[in-house]
């Protein structure tokens, strides 16, 4: 009669210790993944400071003006350390990119009348982002990546959404079908759209939906909700048919593989159906490597896709980069690279912790 509950009780104490071993091992692994972030974040950060101190131009000319005056560009140039040699400036950089500043709500909170934090962002617990002043819009980079920020993030759902449908329609057909015509078909159409850059799908899209057909306008954002959605279809689909072939090719062949596998010769030994095995127990399998490509072009769509942005006149955070290139605007550059970084790694870290969450061999992996 006592050794039952007994048995109990070592189960349970069991089980609580594998998960607090379970627990304890996604934790190391996020702060190792949270490590390298930081690491990958400061050698960006280092890079994209160089570069934007090799273009030529005098940043203080720019934001005072061609008209201003030798001691009005000197007092700029103090004013914002531009007169310092470029490893301080970098240092300054650093230390004021995340700070300590006026809390929100208080007379200071939001900076821009205290010289010490003109270009910041306020946040929580008083810390401040400051990455600066633009010299061509001669405002702070966080207020124009506030504003072209959500502009590119919908772009890249909406593009990845393409990606998505179309890429897992045509691997889907190409698996079920193989070695028939439907499978050389889907084949055909994925080689023949990776082989085609957005710079020649996105006119190919304008001729037709919007010239020919007159259905979609050509490019720019739109006034109205109803144009503002209308203008994002053309961008959006030029970035998902050239993702979507990639897609298809990764699901077939993770699908291929996966129906060649014992579990599932036993799935159907039990009497799963066909079509049960094939969606059930092989394509959810076959989502994981779908799930870790549309994290990490997330990521990179929602950094700004210049080509493409450039090309419908998309106001997102790829177009401002290359502007800010051809202004040679240093602390935009910057502040549109480290966000466009900043994106990517997020994308994989949350892909990490979610593919941790999912699949249990990784969990036993990382300890």
């Amino acid at each position: 009669m006592s050794a039952a509950p007994s048995r109990r009780t070592a189960a349970t104490s069991a089980a609580r210790a594998g998960r607090a071993a379970a627990a304890g091992a996604a934790i190391a692994h996020l702060l190792r993944r949270l490590g390298w972030a930081a690491i990958v974040i400061a050698g960006v950060t280092a890079v994209s400071f160089a570069i934007a101190h090799l273009l030529p131009g005098d940043p203080a000319r720019m934001l005072v003006g061609p008209q201003a005056s030798a001691a009005d560009v000197d007092r700029v140039r103090t004013v914002y350390a531009l007169d310092r040699p470029v490893p301080v400036q970098f240092a300054r950089f650093v230390r004021r990119l995340v700070h300590i500043g006026p809390y929100p709500g208080s007379p200071h909170a939001g900076a821009r009348g205290d010289p010490e934090h003109r270009s910041c962002a306020a946040g929580p617990f008083g810390l401040h982002l400051d990455l600066g002043y633009s010299f061509h819009y001669r405002k702070p980079v966080v207020d124009l990546l506030e504003a072209k920020a959500p502009r590119s993030l919908e772009l890249a759902v909406a593009a990845l959404s393409v990606q998505l449908l179309l890429g897992l329609a045509l691997g889907l057909v190409a698996a079920a079908r193989r070695g028939t015509a439907w499978d050389h078909a889907a084949l055909g159409v994925t080689l023949l759209v990776a082989s085609a850059p957005t710079i020649v799908i996105g006119p190919a899209l304008q001729y037709v939906l919007a010239y020919k057909l007159r259905l979609l306008p050509y490019d720019g954002y739109g006034v109205t909700a109803a144009e503002h959605l209308r203008s994002l279809v053309l961008p959006a689909l030029t970035l998902g048919l050239f993702g979507s072939a990639l897609y298809a090719r990764v699901v077939r062949e993770e699908l291929r593989a996966l129906l060649r596998q014992d579990f599932i010769r036993t799935a159907r030994a039990k009497g799963a159906s066909r079509l049960r095995a094939f969606v059930v127990h092989a394509l959810r399998n076959a989502l994981l490597p779908l799930a870790t490509l549309a994290a990490l072009d997330l990521g990179a769509l929602a950094g700004g896709a210049i080509v493409t942005e450039r090309l419908f006149r998309w106001p997102g955070v790829g177009s401002m980069a290359v502007e800010a290139l051809q202004n040679r605007d240093g602390p935009l550059l910057v502040g549109t690279v480290l966000f466009a970084a900043a994106a990517i790694v997020l994308a994989t870290v949350a892909l990490d912790l979610a593919a941790l969450a999912l699949d249990p061999r990784l969990r036993s992996r990382s300890r």
